[in-house]
């Protein structure tokens, strides 16, 4: 469940890109339409809730539904929606990533952000935000690997059975060469860290995340694995991509790293 980035970096087009690359089937529900490239969003309008109910009841009607992410949802309505799907049982291993402002600075939710955490807090097997949504969500700022850490216990708190804070906004000279999360699952605490990649090519990389880690569940990996083996997924994306150049502003990774085009 995301939206539509015409784009094609980040959003629905990222989702079902990276479930591919796993081997899996995507369905998708559009809950909204953006109008974007690599410098910007320049419009964007939700899907409403009729439709939205319409798209879930045919996918969870037909098929069956391994685990389920949701991105961009645009307001406070449609993510009532998603909660009330959830609360039916209707959404198997939810990975929720809050999405609320784009990288560019673009608002991407309009209404309350701690919505988030008492709608779908409780009904998320995953929850994902960067630092700048932990932040929002929270009402606090984050500037250190240990306030991420705290900031995913009071996260979890809300109830998603797992808690993964990136990092990949944070500044200072350990952030310069480290791209640092911070897991919290199942009551322990991880530090996932991988080398920075040097690239402007990091477009979609937090619906790529999110992606990956359901495609991973709906494969029945172990769920820290899943969720460390996603975030190694992306990094490998990252530097596939780095020398792409697509668009005149920050481009989408390589969601197909590991296979070789046909084509070629």
């Amino acid at each position: 469940m995301a939206g539509s980035d015409s784009g094609g970096g980040a959003g629905l087009q990222a989702d079902l890109h990276t479930f591919a690359a796993h081997g899996v089937h995507g369905t998708s529900v559009v809950t909204a339409i953006t109008a974007q490239n690599t410098r910007g969003v320049t419009a964007a309008r939700a899907v409403g809730a009729d439709l939205v109910r319409a798209q879930l009841d045919a996918v969870l009607g037909d098929f069956a539904v391994a685990a389920v992410k949701t991105g961009m949802l645009g307001s406070g309505e449609l993510l009532a929606v998603v909660a009330e799907y959830g609360r039916d049982d209707r959404l198997p291993n939810l990975v929720v990533d809050p999405v609320m402002v784009a990288t560019t600075g673009d608002t991407l939710f309009e209404g309350d952000p701690t919505a988030y955490l008492r709608g779908l807090g409780p009904l998320a097997t995953v929850l994902t935000p960067n630092l700048i949504e932990a932040q929002l969500l929270l009402g606090r700022a984050i500037a250190s690997v240990e306030e991420m850490r705290e900031a995913a216990r009071a996260l979890a708190t809300f109830g998603p059975r797992a808690v993964l804070v990136k990092g990949g906004h944070l500044g200072g000279p350990t952030a310069e060469k480290a791209a640092i999360d911070v897991l919290w699952c199942d009551g322990q605490m991880l530090d996932l860290a991988a080398p920075r990649v040097a690239t402007r090519n990091d477009h979609g990389t937090g619906c790529t995340l999110a992606s990956a880690i359901a495609a991973r569940i709906a494969l029945e990996h172990p769920l820290t694995q899943a969720i460390a083996g996603a975030k190694a997924y992306v990094t490998e994306a990252l530097k596939a991509g780095a020398a792409w150049r697509l668009g005149t502003g920050p481009g989408p990774v390589h969601h197909h790293h590991g296979r070789k085009s046909t084509a070629l």
